[in-house]
């Protein structure tokens, strides 16, 4: 009977060495949680671009925009724990369950993370043809016009929604919060003046920044940007401790084997410690992350912790 059981385990360790070297045996699923276009959409595809060559398999993105990432979050918290069908994470995972009071997941229980791999600053963003230049005018500004500032983000829970809460509790501003269905259309919004400002990820709107589409006035970093050295931080621009940033990052469904989840995170982090992609990370003003599944585990619990204060003081609701 010993010798059987043995068997047993000696079979079952055989197998998961298999699942590991044969993982993937045919194209993976990569849920994005926002409309193309957005930050998240971006780093997922650039992330899925280069997995594709690194597992030898098509790594499919495919967008499920909805609820600050929770339509997302959900089908991969209930999809088969094999590998096949992952997460492109952003910062609402974090969120979310101190902004909605119920949710058919768990942030942390539903989650294997495999990989965290970029870390990227806002910018507070105006239409050019708003008179503020800077963020003292700016707040001057919102003072003399209370509760006739609207601000777009990409959905209710987004750090861009979480950044103008902090702002307006911090500079003691009367703006009015306004989400969409991701970050793409939020600044689509801010383009055709269907908002006043927007505090977006600097991989969308960047373009619009440099082309004087967009204005910015600062960013939301504890130091400056290399890509736009003359803004200023938000600390520096007059509102002490300011700083806020977005994360991206690769999950799987929770009882994902340990296996497959180390080998994500070897391919992840490879791919993360190559000077072509940290230079096209650079170039959209994202820093480049490369840890164990354990470190993002605990990245994840403790942006749950930081961003519960700040929910509960903005008074912050799920629109």
């Amino acid at each position: 009977m010993i010798l059987s059981c043995g068997a047993c385990f000696a079979s079952s360790m055989a197998n998961a060495a298999e699942s590991a070297a044969s993982y993937p045996s045919k194209p993976v699923r990569a849920i994005v949680g926002y409309a193309p276009g957005g930050g998240s959409d971006i780093m997922g595809r650039i992330m899925a671009q280069e997995l594709t060559k690194s597992l030898g398999q098509q790594m499919i993105v495919e967008n499920r925009a909805g609820a600050a990432q929770n339509v997302a979050a959900e089908l991969i918290a209930r999809s088969p724990a094999d590998g096949y069908t992952l997460f492109m994470s952003s910062a609402a995972l974090g969120v979310n369950i101190s902004l909605y009071p119920k949710l058919n997941y768990h942030p942390v229980r539903d989650f294997a993370p495999a990989g965290l791999f970029a870390i990227s600053p806002n910018l507070l963003l105006t239409h050019p043809s708003l008179p503020p230049k800077t963020v003292k005018e700016f707040i001057a500004f919102a003072k003399q016009n209370p509760g006739k500032m609207n601000y777009s983000s990409s959905g209710s829970g987004s750090t861009q929604h979480l950044s103008g809460e902090m702002l307006k509790v911090m500079a003691g501003i009367g703006i009015t919060h306004v989400p969409y269905r991701g970050t793409a259309p939020s600044i689509t919004a801010l383009l055709s003046g269907e908002v006043e400002f927007s505090i977006s990820n600097i991989p969308a709107a960047l373009t619009y920044v440099q082309s004087n589409r967009l204005r910015a006035l600062a960013i939301t970093s504890a130091k400056r940007s290399a890509l736009l050295p003359n803004l200023p931080t938000m600390a520096e621009a007059g509102v002490p401790k300011f700083e806020t940033s977005t994360w991206y990052g690769l999950l799987a469904p929770a009882a994902t084997p340990r296996d497959i989840v180390m080998k994500l995170n070897g391919a992840v982090n490879t791919i993360v410690k190559n000077p072509d992609f940290s230079k096209r990370l650079a170039q959209l003003g994202a820093d480049p992350v490369a840890e164990s599944p354990d470190f993002f585990a605990k990245f994840l619990q403790a942006e749950i912790e930081r961003w519960a204060p700040v929910v509960k003081a903005s008074g912050a609701k799920p629109e």
